[in-house]
């Protein structure tokens, strides 16, 4: 990041005392700007008050879980996330993704792989098709918004459905394996399986409204395809 530029703003959701103090510190002398709540209550708040630019959050929080926070952040704001989690199993991981994670850490963890994960994350968050705008059918897509529609009205997506919608329309007509998806959204760093690729796929057919969009070809990938 250029010296004296702000870093961007980010917002940690985390009950722990010293992960907290450990990770906002760290990310701080790598440049961003950190807000540390930790509640849920209080990420909502700050979610509409500082518009943060990616959101670390924690799933064991005290009351309100992550998952719940997360679903509630998503219905909100498109903001990546990232989600910290104390057992690294499938299922969480799926859950986690299906409510609107972007990413996962597992604890424990390094302060320095979680901010090479943010970075990483921040990245991919706007990744520049060939063209501004993608159209197909009465689905449209705003590369330079960060906006999509279906027949005039707004969808609301995940940083990670909307990558995976926007390489998919770059690539119309040309069937895209699961591997080379998750290479080209979540960058070859990402240590989840291709399950992820179907469940982003999954979750974007169902918010547009559009099963056959974005057609499975078993055993070779997904296309989108023109109605």
């Amino acid at each position: 990041m250029s010296a004296g530029a702000p870093g961007p703003q980010l917002l940690l959701v985390e009950d722990e005392e010293s992960i907290g103090s450990l990770v906002s510190a760290y990310l701080e002398q790598s440049g961003y700007r950190i807000a540390w709540v930790r509640s849920g209550e209080e990420a909502l708040l700050d979610l509409e008050r500082l518009r943060p630019r990616l959101v670390i959050l924690d799933v064991g929080l005290p009351g309100q879980d992550g998952f719940d926070v997360c679903r509630e952040i998503r219905s909100r704001s498109p903001v990546p996330i990232v989600m910290l989690t104390a057992r690294d199993e499938e299922a969480d991981r799926v859950a986690g993704l299906e409510v609107g994670a972007d990413d996962y850490v597992t604890k424990p963890f390094s302060p320095r792989e979680l901010a090479a994960r943010v970075k990483a994350v921040l990245r991919r968050t706007d990744p520049a098709p060939r063209t501004a705008r993608l159209e197909l059918g009465d689905v449209m897509l705003d590369a330079e918004a960060r906006e999509v529609t279906v027949a005039g009205d707004p969808v609301e997506l995940t940083g990670k459905e909307f990558d995976l919608l926007a390489y998919l329309l770059d690539n119309v007509g040309i069937v895209v394996s699961r591997d080379l998806l998750l290479d080209r959204v979540w960058g070859m760093s990402y240590a989840g399986g291709t399950r992820t690729v179907d469940v982003h796929v999954a979750q974007l057919r169902r918010k547009l409204g559009r099963p056959d969009t974005i057609r499975t070809f078993r055993g070779a990938g997904y296309k989108a395809v023109r109605p």
